[in-house]
């Protein structure tokens, strides 16, 4: 159902911080004109901890309406309150999100049944679920266990793989039939090569045709097209972590004159030092 190659889309904002919703739409049409098989708004990429309520939902629903089904939308409706997540999540589904992704909740650190509860909790409400693993972020790991688990539930579809492991791709697929994306970067084509079905990509705000074109050639069988691209943007993919997520992506759509440099508190820009660091790099595959 999710296999492909989706953006995990930023949230710009104007110089005066307010969320620039004319500017999200631009930058979704760059995602449908550049091939991608979906967006995943209000994620860590799209800055959620730092959006009020009516901001996260109001994203999710310009998405909805712009996408206007060419492509599908992932809507980012997780938290560390189980009510919360259920309340986003509901509201996704009334606009038409084709799926949601929730990430472990944060901070208060759930035991596996906790976790099994929380997800199994929002996947009853009826929209498509792709779990999200990201313990460096969380604190908390779903393992793999849980995970096989919670794949007997008939509406949780996925999971986001973002522990950098590509080693638990192969445990899962050995406990279950869920369907792998990968939630970094640079190992998207390593996961895929063992069975993950595409990438929610950081790098795909920047450059969605060679993320879409490396990731449908996996599917298709074409590993050496698909070796090609992932050698050509190795180190792109790999700057996307050059600072916190989604620090370096914002200041790389900045300099390609895309959206503004804007973030917000806590998220800062990057140093000087590493700002041209990355400009290099976005120089060597022509991004500006």
């Amino acid at each position: 159902m999710f296999e492909g190659a989706y953006t995990a889309i930023v949230t710009p904002f104007t110089k005066d911080n307010q969320v620039d919703y004319g500017k999200l739409k631009e930058l979704i049409e760059l995602q449908i004109q550049g091939g991608m098989d979906g967006i995943v708004p209000v994620g860590t990429t799209g800055e959620s901890p730092t959006l009020d309520n009516n901001e996260h939902k109001k994203v999710i629903e310009t998405a909805v309406e712009t996408c206007r089904g060419r492509i599908k939308v992932i809507a980012g409706t997780g938290a560390n309150s189980t009510s919360e997540a259920q309340e986003l999540t509901g509201f996704a589904l009334r606009v038409g999100a084709d799926g949601t992704l929730q990430v472990s909740p944060y901070y208060n650190k759930p035991n596996q049944e906790g976790l099994y509860r929380h997800f199994s909790a929002i996947a009853d409400l009826g929209l498509p679920v792709i779990l999200y693993n990201i313990p460096g972020r969380c604190g908390v790991e779903i393992a793999v266990d849980t995970v096989a688990r919670l794949a007997q539930h008939p509406n949780i579809k996925a999971i986001k793989e973002a522990a950098g492991s590509v080693p638990r791709v192969s445990q899962i697929m050995a406990l279950c039939d869920l369907c792998v994306l990968c939630g970094d970067d640079p190992l998207t084509l390593p996961m895929m090569a063992v069975g993950a079905k595409g990438v929610i990509s950081v790098a795909g705000n920047l450059a969605p045709k060679p993320v879409a074109d490396m990731v449908h050639a996996a599917l298709d069988g074409r590993w050496e097209d698909a070796r090609r691209l992932h050698q050509t943007f190795f180190q792109l993919f790999s700057d996307m972590f050059l600072d916190t997520n989604p620090i370096p992506v914002k200041a790389a759509l900045a300099m390609m004159g895309q959206i503004e440099e804007t973030y917000r508190l806590p998220l800062c820009a990057m140093s000087p030092a590493l700002k041209n660091r990355l400009a290099e790099t976005l120089r060597k595959v022509k991004l500006i």
